[in-house]
């Protein structure tokens, strides 16, 4: 009887085995965002955002959802046609509240839900929209967070857009557009009668607040200097809860002070700070602790070289919580008000911030290289998995291999990778190998799942993820290397995993392709630039002439931080130009692509490039998103842009499924 069970389950096994598939771009509409897990105050229910593709809208879909505490039971809260984002827990565990411009709402408000049963009612009904909120610890109050804006009433009326008047310094920004003196405000809103009451004004944002214990104070982070566009400054500044309050400048550090947190005990507020004063985008911050009624702040974090998270406070004031990237992970780490730290969690995982505290519970989201994004449970230290969203779609499909791996530049300097290698191929065959580049410059590849690579490897490709220099997950000077010398190291550590990759007997040294978005696609430009053993390419997002993006992009405070105004160091701003100076060099089949609203890196950056291979005669293609800012947001463009960089990939490199080789030149 053992043996024919035995038997069978080999057999199911066997069956599931051969009847998965391989990924393909349509899996876009399979993978869904987990997002925004929140604590009951009694520590029993999870309350989190899961955004769904809608294949028939053509649009991410978010609605509220409810899981309890052991797993068992999980439940659709809301079901809109237009979302609901942000739920919010009332401390005294009445209600649940979140934001949406649902049914008739002309713009996003508080709803809340009757933990005792009922529809969502809408709490709020004000002529502007809310951008985020948090409820009082009394649970009487909300402070909200509004835009400056004509009042949607009088939007309506209008006929025609009025012109868009600019004087600011920083004047675009991707997704908001160009920008007015229209600022984000803290606003008091009183839940029993309903009134709105104004807590600050004037010509500086305010964001990130956070309440005293007492419900009587709010504390914020805010720049309110001179020119806030021209500096990296914000301070924490804590506020009366009542109309006509002033507010009182807690910090005074010249650099940033964000993320302020209040502890439990009401004696103390964790913060996040920059190191360096002035503007760098290289910066990797710490965590500091100040006194609530002001003091000198100490710096918890300072033996660690590693960027540091939003901080949350354990119940009892003890612990302050926050996430660290390390080298190709992200985690969870504690600190003692001494500034001793210890690691909670540990792995190949990616952990983004806490949320609880309650009862030394604490929920996250977290993924691996094998699983998307999921909600994780850990309660006194003890880690567990709480949803299981994507496995149904998961058990359908072969996931590539995923290994991390480590190489050595020319200079001797190491760097850290990850080879991405096709589910049933030998591990002693020579693939052709696609260099995916991540953008920022400071952000890293890691250990979380990532849906481009898995499927470039679904089509036959070993596809590499190289933590150049410039990238975070090792420290500031690791970081920082690149300063005012983009295209140099940055190309000679990518180039350098590449050598290690053929070397090893990894990569086929004949068959090798490149691309990424944003920094990854300017650094293909780099690559491709200074070296023409690539077959194919792909820059998405990316630019060249670096000098024309000087008032065309976001960036300007970092350009004349980091090279100086072009009028005075053109040298400076033709040398990490040289893409473009150089484009007579490319010889790489390179595919273009970008969104049409992008204001990080605007079209221009693509524009230029392709031009200029279509004039060198280079083969070339140059792909529009309609409506899209820097990141491609809509499911069947984000499907599209799949299909076309494989397609692109397998015509000049060579299709590996169907071992076709590319035509001879």
């Amino acid at each position: 009887m053992k043996k024919i069970l035995i038997s069978s389950l080999l057999l199911s096994f066997t069956i599931a085995a051969f009847s998965q598939r391989t990924l393909n771009p349509s899996d876009v509409y399979k993978i869904k965002s987990v997002s925004d897990p929140q604590l009951s105050p009694e520590g029993k229910w999870v309350a989190y955002v899961l955004s769904t593709p809608d294949s028939a809208k053509d649009k991410y879909d978010s609605d509220i959802w409810m899981i309890n505490w052991e797993g068992t039971e999980s439940i659709r809260l809301t079901a809109s046609a237009e979302g609901e984002n942000r739920p919010r827990w009332s401390p005294d565990g009445k209600y649940l509240t979140f934001l949406s411009s649902r049914y008739e709402t002309k713009a996003s408000q508080i709803w809340k839900l009757d933990r005792r049963g009922g529809e969502a009612v809408k709490l709020t009904e004000l002529k502007y929209g809310i951008s985020d909120y948090v409820w009082s610890p009394d649970s009487k109050k909300i402070v909200v967070i509004i835009k400056d804006q004509e009042s949607i009433d009088d939007k309506d009326k209008k006929k025609t857009t009025p012109p868009v008047v600019i004087d600011r310094y920083h004047f675009k920004s991707d997704g908001d557009g160009y920008l007015e003196h229209k600022r984000d405000h803290l606003y008091l809103f009183d839940v029993e009668t309903k009134k709105l009451d104004t807590l600050t004004t004037g010509d500086f944002d305010e964001g990130t607040p956070v309440w005293s214990p007492d419900s009587k104070y709010i504390a914020f982070a805010s720049n309110r200097s001179a020119d806030a566009d021209r500096n990296a400054n914000t301070d924490i500044w804590i506020i009366e809860a009542k109309k006509g309050a002033k507010p009182r400048q807690l910090t005074t550090w010249k650099g940033a002070d964000t993320n302020p947190s209040w502890s439990p005990d009401g004696k103390y507020i964790a913060y996040i700070q920059s190191r360096l004063e002035s503007f760098n985008i290289y910066d990797q911050p710490y965590l500091a602790l100040i006194p609530a009624q002001g003091g000198q702040p100490v710096l918890l974090s300072q033996k660690i070289d590693r960027d540091i998270a939003a901080p949350r406070w354990s119940a009892d004031s003890k612990y302050i919580y926050t996430t660290i990237q390390d080298d190709r992970t992200s985690h969870i780490i504690s600190f003692d008000l001494a500034g001793n730290h210890k690691a909670v969690t540990t792995g190949e995982q990616v952990f983004f911030p806490v949320q609880g505290g309650t009862q030394n519970r604490w929920v996250a989201i977290a993924s691996d290289a094998q699983t998307p994004n999921e909600i994780y449970t850990l309660d006194n230290g003890s880690k567990k998995r709480l949803t299981y969203i994507h496995d149904d779609f998961l058990k359908q499909v072969k996931l590539a291999t995923v290994k991390g791996f480590n190489s050595t530049s020319k200079d001797g300097t190491v760097v850290g990778g990850i080879l991405y290698w096709p589910a049933g191929k030998p591990t002693n065959e020579k693939l052709p190998l696609i260099l995916w580049i991540h953008g920022g410059p400071t952000s890293q590849d890691d250990y979380a799942f990532d849906l481009t690579s898995q499927i470039l490897a679904a089509k036959g490709y070993a596809v590499a993820n190289v933590n150049y220099r410039g990238s975070s997950g090792k420290g500031m000077a690791f970081s920082k290397a690149i300063f005012a010398d983009w295209g140099n190291k940055e190309v000679m550590d990518l180039l350098g995993a590449v050598d290690h990759l053929v070397k090893i007997g990894a990569a086929d040294p004949n068959r090798l392709g490149i691309g990424g978005w944003s920094y990854g696609g300017i650094l293909t430009d780099y690559t491709t630039a200074t070296d023409p053993r690539f077959k194919a390419a792909s820059s998405g997002a990316g630019s060249a002439l670096q000098l024309s993006m000087y008032g065309s992009d976001q960036y300007t405070l970092q350009y004349e931080t980091e090279l100086g105004v072009p009028w005075k160091n053109a040298d400076k701003w033709m040398k990490v130009s040289y893409p473009f100076f150089k484009a007579d060099k490319i010889k790489t089949p390179t595919l273009y692509m970008v969104g049409e609203k992008d204001f990080n890196v605007p079209a221009a950056g693509s524009e230029q490039m392709y031009q200029a291979l279509k004039t060198l005669g280079v083969p070339t293609q140059f792909v529009v998103y309609p409506g899209q800012f820097h990141g491609i947001t809509v499911p069947s463009y984000q499907k599209d842009r799949l299909i076309r960089w494989t397609a692109w990939y397998d015509k000049y490199i060579g299709d590996p499924l169907n071992q076709t080789l590319p035509p001879k030149k």
